[in-house]
C-alpha cells in the first residue's frame, strides 16, 4: 500500500511540471485541478491505510469543493481576458 502512495505522489508531479511550462492560464487552472483531484484521492487512500474516517471527510470535502471552486476561479479569469 506504501508503494501506491508512493506512485500517487510521483503522479502529483506531471502536471505541477505542465502548469509551470504552459503559458495560459485556463490550461494552469486546469492542471492546478488535477493536482486537487490527486491530493484528495491520495487523501482517501490514506484514511483508508489508517482506518480514520475523520480524514477520509476531509479528503471528500477537498474532492466535491475544491475543484468546484478552482474550475469557477478559472471561468471567471478566462472571461476577463476576453474582454
Amino acid at each position: 500500500m506504501n508503494f501506491l502512495v508512493w506512485l500517487m505522489v510521483l503522479a502529483l508531479v506531471i502536471p505541477l511540471v505542465a502548469a509551470v511550462q504552459q503559458e495560459d492560464v485556463w490550461s494552469k487552472m486546469l492542471a492546478f485541478a488535477s493536482v486537487s483531484t490527486k491530493t484528495s484521492v491520495l487523501i482517501l487512500i490514506v484514511s483508508v491505510m489508517r482506518d480514520d474516517w475523520m480524514i477520509g471527510v476531509v479528503g471528500v470535502l477537498i474532492l466535491s469543493v475544491g475543484n468546484a471552486a478552482l474550475m469557477l476561479l478559472a471561468q471567471v479569469l478566462k472571461r476577463l481576458e476576453q474582454t
